[in-house]
C-alpha cells in the first residue's frame, strides 16, 4: 500500500468513526435495554484497563529494547481497543443516557475527565492508526516521533475511560 493511499484510509477511517459516535448520540432512546447490553459498560472499562496496563508494559518492553513483545502488546491493545470500540457503538445504539447528579460535589471533576476523554479519544485514532502503519511498515523514525504524541494520548484515554465509568456507573438506570 503506498503512502498516500494508506493515510487517507487512516483519516477516512477516523471521520467515519467520529461521525458514527455523533450519530449515535442523536438517535432515539430505548424504553427497555437488554441485559447484555446492560453489561457494556463494566466490559468497556475493563478493556479499558487491560489496555492501560498494556500500554503501559510496552512501554517499558520498548525500553528494555524488546521490540518482539512491544510490538505483541500493542496489537493485542490494538484489538482491545477495536472490540471496545465496538462494545460501545452497540451499547450507546440503544440510547442509554446517564447523567452524573448536579448536586453531586463531584460533578465539575467528572465533567472535566469525561469532556477531555472525549476530546482525547477523537484525536487518538488517526494518531494510534498513524503509529502502527509507520511501525508495522518499518518507519521506525517516524514512528517514533508520532507515538510521543500517541501514546500518552492513548494513555490517557485509556486510564480515564476507566474513572469516569466507576464515578458514572452508580447512576445508571439499570
Amino acid at each position: 500500500m503506498n503512502e498516500k493511499l494508506a493515510l487517507r484510509l487512516i483519516y477516512t477511517v477516523s471521520a467515519l468513526v467520529l461521525v458514527a459516535v455523533v450519530v449515535l448520540f442523536n438517535l432515539p432512546k430505548n424504553e427497555e435495554v437488554p441485559a447484555l447490553v446492560q453489561k457494556l459498560p463494566a466490559f468497556n472499562a475493563w478493556i479499558n484497563g487491560t489496555c492501560t496496563i498494556l500500554l503501559t508494559v510496552s512501554w517499558w518492553m520498548i525500553r528494555a529494547r524488546r521490540i518482539d513483545w512491544h510490538k505483541r502488546l500493542n496489537i493485542t491493545a490494538f484489538c482491545l481497543s477495536s472490540l471496545f470500540l465496538i462494545s460501545y457503538v452497540i451499547f450507546h445504539a440503544f440510547g442509554v443516557e446517564t447523567r452524573f447528579p448536579i448536586e453531586n460535589p463531584l460533578r465539575p471533576y467528572y465533567l472535566t475527565i469525561l469532556i477531555s476523554h472525549i476530546i482525547l479519544a477523537a484525536v487518538v485514532l488517526p494518531l494510534v492508526l498513524l503509529s502502527f502503519y509507520r511501525g508495522l511498515t518499518g518507519q521506525i523514525e517516524a514512528h517514533k516521533r508520532i507515538t510521543r504524541w500517541s501514546m500518552p494520548i492513548w494513555l490517557y484515554v485509556t486510564t480515564t475511560g476507566v474513572v469516569v465509568y466507576l464515578m458514572i456507573s452508580p447512576y445508571y438506570p439499570f
